[in-house]
């Protein structure tokens, strides 16, 4: 199998067409785990642990006729652990920002506001998309998921397609071959300029760079980091 690192999402033969990594962000106990779990399982855990460190699982799904591997990342919450749980946002193509809507301070923590609509216009202003889950109802979480990576799969191919009409506009390099000096004599005497260019051109390369997304997700039942 072979693995094309394009820009910060990852473009794979074979078994799937795109790898993309998406980290999980808030507060301990806001329920990120559950959300994971919930994705990559369709688990629930009432008595759900805080994260020590990271952790990640993976899910396969089609977007737009692709196949997407997702590799969700979930970052503990305590302050203790950023400086770890930080590095793990290298090479991130879509993050979940999650807070309790029965806490404002998991709120605040993550710069957005409470109120579900103060929330949604907050998440326009920023260019995010806002969604309420619950990991326990299973609402929304699936969604919330399916749109990050619709999102980043759009960036991608946006920006690959751009690369290429780019790529394409560039004159292409080549080499020029100039007729034989008799053939050329024989030209000018016949009252005829001659040049001929033949150009090789290599087929372009799309290079993809920059592809981020963001959601922000409000999490309805506190259910555990």
């Amino acid at each position: 199998m072979q693995i094309q690192r394009e820009g910060m999402a990852y473009k794979v033969d074979h078994e799937y067409d795109y790898l993309f990594k998406i980290v999980l962000i808030g507060d301990s106990g806001v329920g990120k785990s559950n959300i994971l779990s919930r994705f990559t399982r369709n688990e629930f855990c009432l008595e759900s642990k805080s994260t020590i460190g990271v952790e990640f699982a993976t899910r396969t799904l089609q977007v737009e006729g692709k196949t997407v591997k997702a590799q969700i990342w979930d970052t503990a919450g305590q302050e203790r652990y950023r400086a770890i749980t930080s590095a793990y946002y290298r090479g991130a193509v879509g993050a979940l920002m999650v807070y309790d809507i029965t806490k404002k301070q998991t709120f605040e923590n993550v710069q957005r506001a409470i109120p579900e609509s103060e929330a949604q216009a907050m998440a326009e202003k920023d260019g995010l998309t806002f969604l309420e889950t619950s990991a326990l109802e299973a609402n929304n979480v699936e969604k919330a998921f399916q749109t990050i990576l619709l999102d980043i799969y759009q960036i991608v191919r946006k920006k690959a397609l751009a690369a290429q009409e780019a790529a394409a506009s560039v004159p292409a390099k080549g080499t020029t071959i100039k007729p034989k000096k008799e053939k050329i004599e024989k030209a000018q005497r016949d009252g005829l300029q001659v040049k001929l260019d033949i150009i090789a051109i290599n087929s372009p390369q799309a290079l993809i760079h920059d592809c981020t997304s963001s959601l922000a997700l409000a999490e309805k039942t506190r259910s555990g980091n």
